[in-house]
């Protein structure tokens, strides 16, 4: 009964992290703030605290390798898709800067009309 107690107040780091990549995937941004927090948590658990805490986040860390994997590829795409995003807000920053001449109709631009 205790360890599950204690698995609801300190969750598995698999847990953790295959969470964290469910909620960066939706863009959840209010649970990956109380993630940030779970993860500041354990940090803080880590202290000089004896060798059985840190024989325990070893099998963890062990345990969540694949999830970790998963986290960084779902990284990975995030900063991909916000690269993309900041693209698409410079350009269109820049239509507007300049006004609508700077935005070349394609029909005008390969001849078809005009």
């Amino acid at each position: 009964m205790h360890k599950r107690l204690q698995k609801r107040v300190k969750p598995e780091l698999r847990d953790l992290i295959r969470e964290a990549s469910v909620s960066l995937a939706r863009l959840d941004a209010e649970r990956l703030e109380e993630l940030a927090f779970s993860c500041e948590a354990l940090n803080r658990d880590l202290s000089p605290s004896g060798r059985g805490s840190r024989v325990e986040l070893t099998r963890q860390t062990q345990e969540a390798v694949g999830e970790m994997a998963m986290f960084g590829r779902v990284l990975k795409a995030t900063r991909s898709n916000l690269d993309v995003l900041n693209r698409l807000r410079e350009s269109r920053a820049a239509r507007l800067e300049y006004g609508s001449s700077a935005v070349v109709d394609p029909l005008r631009r390969a001849g078809g009309l005009g």
